[in-house]
């Protein structure tokens, strides 16, 4: 148990390294009809396995070297490998996809941790997993976490790493749980092929889009593949779960906000995703419909009522936009029964992805019957300062159930 309090409390210090950007990514043009449908058994294949390196605990010490006594901290050395496999893109068709798999040195069987990490924008594709360098996601502290006996399952999610050249579906709950999905059926294909040794115990992580992401999957686990994967533990942070009354959030608001720019960014996702189609002059204001069809990273003012059109904040409003709100509605994850332990993560200030998207999560799983769900307010944090605080409480919920630790 002191290797376990020395972690959290380096987890605690270094958990920056998992929070979201603001910023969102330039779509492009692909036709798309429609969400596809949970992927198939043929997704998930693994393509190809390529070793990064191994890692010592020296090594890793060395990254979070401003960190005192970070060298207690670490336990096993790591192999890094850059995965690739088959998942299900937007429009149904089967892509080639990738992650990163960071595997602990030792004969014992370890538990796999589903890392998801939070938004990475187009420019900065290099912080995806798989690149396992500086910049990636997992350098750091999901490195540490891995040394200290979990088997660490990274996906880079569509639209980075292999499958760059498509646009990432933002926000997006089936592909990017699916995509999450089918890196755990490539993982555990690894390490049958490899004789790494699992212990079956299967538990999710993840913060922001990260935190969307992973209860998307814990979702799809639980009705989809529960033979396959049984979920063991799930803590997920600050996810937009509640996007349909995210939006009336939005749309309703006369307070300055200052995600907009990242809201453009899952309109022009679900546009594209659902086939609406619509020319962005329907959703935005002049001259910001010209600017972000030019550059979708432009800058984009704070009032929603200066960025959005007045017809298309009147039809969300109003419930007359039958298919925006349906696609909101299939990305709404909040209200469902989860059986495997659930902790909801989320400052209570998180001006960025408001606290009641957990709020609502927690209330309609507990109107469901769900026994073992709590929701784990971090009091006066924001959607970047509650970071540290939820990598700390989460990593503490999820060591509970797991015994190779002990």
């Amino acid at each position: 148990m002191r290797h376990l309090t020395w972690l959290l409390w380096l987890t605690l210090l270094v958990a920056p390294a998992l929070s979201c950007t603001k910023d969102a990514a330039q779509p492009t043009e692909e036709p798309t009809v429609t969400t596809p449908t949970p992927a198939a058994p043929q997704t998930g294949q693994l393509l190809s396995s390529t070793l990064i390196g191994e890692y010592t605990p020296a090594d890793l010490a060395g990254r979070v070297s401003d960190v005192p006594l970070v060298g207690t901290l670490t336990k096993y050395s790591i192999k890094a490998y850059r995965l690739t496999y088959t998942t299900l893109n937007t429009d149904g068709k089967t892509i080639t996809a990738s992650g990163a798999l960071l595997v602990p040195v030792t004969p014992q069987p370890l538990a796999v941790l589903s890392y998801q990490h939070g938004t990475i924008r187009p420019a900065d594709e290099d912080r995806a997993p798989s690149h396992y360098n500086s910049n990636s996601e997992v350098w750091s502290a999901v490195s540490v976490l891995a040394s200290t006996g979990y088997i660490v399952s990274a996906p880079d999610y569509i639209g980075y790493g292999a499958s760059k050249a498509y646009p990432h579906p933002y926000e997006h709950a089936a592909s990017l749980a699916s995509a999450s999905a089918d890196m755990l059926r490539a993982a555990y294909a690894f390490c049958g092929k490899e004789n790494v040794q699992v212990s079956k115990k299967n538990f999710l992580l993840g913060y922001s889009e990260g935190g969307f992401a992973t209860l998307a999957l814990h979702k799809l686990l639980e009705e989809k593949y529960a033979n396959e994967f049984a979920v063991t533990a799930c803590a997920p942070g600050a996810g937009a779960y509640h996007k349909s009354a995210f939006a009336d959030y939005i749309l309703g608001s006369d307070k300055p906000l200052s995600f907009l720019s990242t809201y453009v960014w899952v309109l022009d996702t679900y546009n594209r995703v659902y086939g609406i189609n619509r020319p962005l002059s329907y959703y935005f204001k002049a001259p910001y419909a010209e600017q972000l069809k030019a550059n979708v990273f432009g800058d984009v003012p704070d009032y929603p009522s200066q960025l959005f059109t007045d017809a298309f904040r009147t039809s969300i409003l109003q419930k007359t936009d039958a298919q925006m709100l349906a696609a909101f509605r299939d990305n709404d994850i909040y209200d469902w029964k989860p059986t495997a332990p659930l902790a909801l993560f989320h400052g209570t200030a998180d001006d960025y992805v408001p606290y009641f998207n957990s709020q609502d999560a927690y209330n309609a799983m507990q109107a469901r019957g769900a026994k073992q769900v709590q929701l784990r307010p971090i009091q006066g944090g924001n959607h970047f300062t509650s970071v540290a605080t939820y990598t700390l409480a989460a990593y503490a919920f999820i060591s509970q159930y797991n015994t190779e630790l002990k």
